[in-house]
This record gives structure tokens, C-alpha cells and sequence, in this order.
């Protein structure tokens, strides 16, 4: 470990960390702090950038970090999706001020210049009308569309701005029918694959039926194979996805809440409204969600967040989110492990005012439910009844663990598994703290050892009560069916 670092203490946070891996971080020493200390849950690999080569080593790098930190992490690959952009232009780009001509031109072939812009959509022209607003480079410059003839777009420019090369175009109130999956995705998820990744982030998601190809290609390429799919994970960036919100959570594990282009095509002033919406919805309709997008985007350059950064992380804690990523902070940013940890204690704070461990109970529908369902819901208000210190759920999967962190509760959650594909996919779940154990096929053997563990572990002391639910066929998928109280005595 970095002797900076050695001595310091990991932050116990429910909410759990992304952080993308790049140049900055993509080293072992580096990594084994971010994780053991720092408090790292998910490693995103952005493959908007990247060969297979570059990805499989970093596969390779994260974990044997993972191996030597003593922390299972997930591994998240995030596909770029298809490239709406503006081409190369000369001299890496043009000064535009606010009132001139601009003409973008989709079959312009080679640099583009002030004369016209090329464009790496070609079907821009077919996907826009006269009158629309069209946003490039993160919403920095605004293009009103004057005529369209052909490939040719004529726009004004309404406000000054140096237009770079391969800057992103969004349209005003969505509408590109460019589709999520383009064959460099198809590609790279079959890299993602490979490498053993976790979870598959799906981008610019329109409707459920993205999801439903994406999950298709999943199975077609592990076709034979016993190894765990990997979840997908929904961006939510597009308007479109908005109004099919519902949906495309029921089709996805998790979404992610892509504040950047969502924020491009529907307004900065709408975002927060709809991650507070898109957050309650993804734990109502129990999935995960995780928060993205600035976050902590000064600490590319400096060693502390602003305040307006603190308070950002800590509303998206107070929110329910399930994780909260950084981007360029830690791949390309001066300070990764600064970051990481500062967003440890934020999440940390955060968590310590919304404990609503005697809080108000949640509202359930009469409507049948399945078993292990049943029994994360009644482990939940046991532990309250009881004040219960620790919930432990004995599992295989990690199903009845992650139905259990759909409460409100900052109750910890012990998810006890011989499976290290589960203990990765635990990682995601806010409040769950994933361990693997070696259980024996006796139920009482089993139970046995699991309060060892805890209690070796400072987890529990005697006296303390805590829950268990487990399957009475141990080491059987989908086999909880029981729920038990006990009192540590030793």
C-alpha cells in the first residue's frame, strides 16, 4: 500500500462507490488502496476508449488488486453506444460566435472546416426539422436549424463558443433514432464477457426492447455456459427513456441516472426532479440504481470536493441511490484515491441522518409473493422489533440480500456466500456487505459458523441479537424459506 495510506482507516458507507479506471488508476498499488481503504465497491471501464488488449489487462490489474486488497469488487463495463458527433475539423477545431452560419454536412468526407462540419451520424439530416435546437458539446454551443436540403443541415449559431473535434450532438427534447447497440457494442460486449465483467451498462437506452437485445446477446454468447450473466445495468440519457421510465426498469437490474446528456436533451433545470423520480422508482420497482455524472468534478484537479459537490453526493445518499460514480475524476484526475475516500465520508455523513431504523415502515400490496421475498421483507421488520444488530443473510445468489437492501433500513446486511460471482454482484447493493464463506450442506453446522465469523470479526459481541434467514436445503439457488432470531453467546 502507498505509506500515505497505510495507516488509515476504512470508512464503513452503505452506499456503495464507482469509479471509472484509466490512466490515473489502472495500477495495482493504486487500486488495493482505492479498495481497502478508500472504500471502492464497482470499477466502471469505459469502452468508448480502448482496445480488447487494453481492457483484458485491466481485468487482469483490478483483480489482483481485489485479491491483494481482500475486498471482492464488481467490474462494470460501460458500452460507448453509438457516436452522434461532429467529425475531425482542422486545426482540432473552429472559433464560432454567436449569430453566423454553420453548416454540417453528413456526407462530407475528411476535415471539416468553418466552410462546412462533417458528421459521424449520417442520419442526422433524416432525424431533425427546421426549427429544432440542436446541442453540441456537452449543451455548450446551440444550433438552431434554418434548412435541411439533403445531407446538408443550416444552422445559426446562437452563442459564441471553439468547437472541437468529435464533440457530441444531442436534440432538444430527444428524438435521434440512432439505436443503443451498434456493432462496436456488439463487439465489446463480447469482450465484457471475456474479461468476466459483472455488470453490462447499456447507453442512450430508449425503450425496454434495448434491454431485451442487449440480454439476447448475453445469452447467445454464454450459450453452454454455467458461469453467472452478467446484470445490466440501464443509462438513463436519453428524453425518450424518460417517458418509458417504468419499463426499462422492469427490463434492466439497475438504471444509472446519466445526469450529463439526459441534462442536455431535457434541461439542467429538470435533472434533479428526475433522479429523485428515477431513484424511488428503481428501488419501488426493486432494482438498483447509481448516480453519475460530475459528481466530484473538481478533484480532477484538486484534493478536496466544493460544497456544492458535497452536497450533490450526499443528496443522491439522501435520495436512496444505490451507488454514486466518478468519471474522469479517478481516470484521468490527479487525485483517484482522494476522491474515492472523500466520497466515503460524504456517503458515510449522509447515511448517519437517514437512519430510520425506527423510522416509518413501508406500505405492501396484498398480492402473493414469492417465498424468499416473504422473507426479506420479514427479516426486515423483525430486526426492528427485536433492535437487532446485524442482518445476515446465508445465500447463493444474493437474492434474498438484495431484496433485504430494498428497505429503508441502515441496519448492516451480511450476505454470507461460497460463490465469488455473487460476492461480486453483491458489491452494487447499498447496504450489503458481501463475505464468503464455505458452509457446510448441515443447516446448524452452517449457522454455527457464520456467528464465529461475525463475532471473530468484531461484527457481533455476546449479547448482541442479529437475524438470519436461510434455505433449510443448504447450498441450493432460491431455497430461503427460513427466518431466525438469535443471541450471540460465547
Amino acid at each position: 500500500m502507498n505509506t500515505a495510506n497505510r495507516n488509515l482507516t476504512r470508512i464503513r458507507h452503505n452506499t456503495k462507490i464507482v469509479a471509472t479506471l484509466g490512466p490515473a488508476s489502472n495500477n495495482v498499488a493504486l487500486l488495493e488502496d482505492m479498495i481497502r481503504v478508500g472504500g471502492l465497491n464497482i470499477v466502471r471501464f469505459n469502452f468508448s476508449h480502448g482496445s480488447t488488449e487494453f481492457h483484458q489487462e485491466n481485468a487482469r490489474i483490478v483483480r489482483e488488486a481485489s485479491q491483494q486488497a481482500g475486498r471482492e469488487v464488481a467490474i462494470m463495463a460501460d458500452l460507448q453506444g453509438p457516436k452522434i458527433r461532429v467529425g475531425k475539423l482542422a486545426d482540432g477545431g473552429i472559433q464560432l460566435e454567436a449569430g453566423e452560419k454553420l453548416l454540417l454536412d453528413a456526407a462530407l468526407e475528411g476535415e471539416g472546416n468553418r466552410e462546412r462540419v462533417g458528421l459521424d451520424y449520417p442520419d442526422l439530416p433524416q432525424d431533425v426539422a427546421v426549427g429544432d435546437t440542436l446541442l453540441l458539446d456537452d449543451g455548450l454551443l446551440t444550433l438552431v436549424i434554418d434548412s435541411i436540403n439533403g445531407s446538408e443541415i443550416h444552422t445559426t449559431v446562437k452563442n459564441s463558443h471553439f468547437l472541437k473535434s468529435n464533440k457530441g450532438i444531442n436534440k432538444r427534447g430527444g428524438g435521434l433514432s440512432a439505436g443503443a447497440l451498434t456493432d462496436k457494442d456488439f463487439q465489446d460486449l463480447k469482450t465484457a464477457i471475456g474479461i468476466g465483467c459483472d455488470y453490462v451498462a447499456v447507453s442512450f437506452v430508449k425503450s425496454a426492447e434495448d434491454l431485451h437485445t442487449a440480454r439476447a446477446l448475453i445469452e447467445q454468447e454464454m450459450q453452454g455456459s454455467n458461469a453467472v450473466r452478467p446484470g445490466l445495468v440501464a443509462k438513463i440519457e436519453r428524453a425518450e427513456a424518460i417517458a418509458n421510465l417504468d419499463e426499462i426498469i422492469k427490463a434492466a437490474d439497475g438504471i444509472m441516472v446519466a445526469r450529463g446528456d439526459l441534462a442536455v436533451e431535457v434541461g439542467n433545470a429538470a435533472v434533479p426532479a428526475l433522479q429523485k423520480r428515477m431513484i424511488r422508482r428503481a428501488r419501488e420497482l426493486r432494482r438498483f440504481s447509481i448516480t453519475a455524472t460530475q459528481m466530484m468534478e473538481s478533484m480532477i484537479n484538486n484534493p478536496v470536493p466544493t460544497r456544492a459537490e458535497v452536497s450533490d453526493v450526499a443528496n443522491a445518499v439522501l435520495d436512496g441511490t444505490d451507488a454514486v460514480m466518478c468519471s474522469a475524476e479517478t481516470a484521468i484526475g490527479s487525485y483517484p484515491f482522494e476522491t474515492v475516500r472523500q466520497m466515503a465520508v460524504i456517503c458515510a455523513a449522509a447515511e448517519a441522518e437517514q437512519d430510520s431504523l425506527n423510522g416509518v415502515e413501508e406500505e405492501y400490496s396484498d398480492e402473493p409473493v414469492s417465498t424468499y421475498l416473504a422473507i426479506a421483507d420479514g427479516a426486515v421488520h423483525v430486526a426492528r422489533a427485536v433492535n437487532a444488530q446485524a442482518i445476515v443473510a446465508l445465500t447463493e445468489s444474493g437474492s434474498t440480500a438484495f431484496e433485504i437492501s430494498r428497505h429503508s433500513i441502515q441496519l448492516p446486511i451480511y450476505a454470507l456466500t461460497p460463490s465469488i460471482a455473487a460476492q461480486r454482484r453483491m458489491a452494487m447493493y447499498r447496504g450489503v456487505r458481501p463475505l464468503k464463506i464455505t458452509t457446510s450442506t448441515d443447516h446448524d453446522t452452517a449457522l454455527n459458523e457464520v456467528e464465529k465469523m461475525l463475532f471473530n470479526r468484531g461484527v457481533l459481541k455476546n449479547g448482541d441479537q442479529y437475524i438470519i434467514t436461510s434455505g433449510s436445503r443448504m447450498r441450493e439457488t432460491g431455497s430461503t424459506n427460513m427466518l431466525q432470531v438469535f443471541t450471540v453467546n460465547r
